[in-house]
């Protein structure tokens, strides 16, 4: 596993396994509620939770429909709500527009909390601004980070969007790689848009953006294949969603291609796909940890005033994983927390 330089976590960034030590040392004891009395989620796995009053937090992410990234997402959230004694929301959708209509419903429900993505900006500034005001402390996490501040945010946590995409792009490099595809599941999303254009800034080859229907796996596929078939100097293909990495490794099957396929975050088929070398590499973002953490940050800034970062955005990724980390990730993969 390699971690750029670049990703680095700064001293306040550390700080946080810190904080989150002292807090779990503190959530241990006798007097604590079980997870599966103070927690309203369903998660958690035989986590002790706290005495501290219940709260209630919601998280509004743009997943779509079947994105198993967003599964990982949540159950971090919830492992660290049944901890917490938090009671644990959570509503998505993709596209902007009803997302801010699920933020808003948060606030209707006078949450104590929001965790929201802003993937879509332009789309929910305004009610997550709406929220702040209405004295709702609200994490961002995974995108967006750039104007999590501008929305009054206590604090971001994902990882660094044009850093992971400078990242790949050394990385197809040192493999010798000279014309790669970067593959964009959905159009509007700022953190896709800022991956493919730090894989631009960093390779030496070229790199072309190729648009397809997220939403749609067997024409995702079809679409990758068509471009494969019209040019054979493709020797890299880079997904951004663990799903469409399949999709990709199927389209290259189909289309005779020899092109290396390399994917954005990992799930438990990315990692077999590692491990038999369908798939050069993944980057890994830890989204489990995002969620956990995002809950976290919240009950700290209830309970103890806690602020965490500093004001920076505390990184999670990206770090380089390739088949020889198949090992140490494949117990975690499997139970659904990377």
């Amino acid at each position: 596993m390699r971690i750029p330089r670049k990703a680095t976590p700064s001293i306040a960034v550390r700080a946080v396994g810190l904080v989150l030590t002292a807090a779990l040392a503190g959530c241990s004891g006798s007097g604590g509620k079980s997870s599966e009395d103070s927690s309203g989620s369903g998660g958690g796995h035989g986590a002790k939770g706290v005495s501290t009053p219940r709260m209630k937090i919601a998280m509004v992410t743009h997943s779509g429909e079947g994105d198993t990234f967003w599964d990982i997402v949540r159950s971090g959230a919830e492992q660290a709500a049944a901890k917490d004694n938090v009671e644990f929301l959570y509503s998505a959708d993709k596209e902007g527009k009803e997302q801010a209509q699920l933020v808003q419903a948060a606030i209707d429900q006078k949450v104590d909390g929001i965790v929201v993505t802003l993937a879509k900006p332009e789309a929910v500034e305004a009610v997550v601004a709406k929220a702040v005001k209405a004295g709702i402390p609200v994490v961002t996490i995974n995108s967006g980070a750039q104007f999590s501040a501008r929305v009054g945010a206590i604090g971001h946590i994902g990882q660094d969007e044009k850093v992971a995409g400078e990242a790949v792009g050394e990385e197809l490099d040192r493999r010798g790689r000279k014309k790669a595809v970067c593959v964009i599941h959905e159009q509007g999303n700022v953190s896709l848009e800022e991956r493919c254009a730090g894989v631009r800034k960093t390779f030496g080859g070229s790199v072309e953006n190729l648009s397809i229907q997220g939403t749609d796996m067997p024409a995702s596929t079809s679409s990758i294949e068509a471009k494969l078939q019209a040019d054979r100097n493709i020797d890299a293909v880079v997904t951004l969603g663990a799903p469409f990495a399949a999709a990709a490794v199927k389209a290259k099957e189909g289309s005779g291609s020899g092109a290396e396929i390399d994917t954005f975050d990992l799930n438990a088929e990315v990692v077999g796909r590692l491990k038999a070398e369908e798939i050069g590499f993944a980057v890994d973002q830890q989204p489990y940890l995002q969620g956990y953490l995002a809950v976290d940050e919240l009950w700290l800034d209830r309970t103890n005033g806690n602020v965490v970062g500093g004001g920076k955005p505390v990184l999670t990724g990206p770090a380089i994983v390739t088949a020889a980390d198949v090992p140490q990730l494949e117990k975690y993969t499997a139970r659904g927390t990377r």
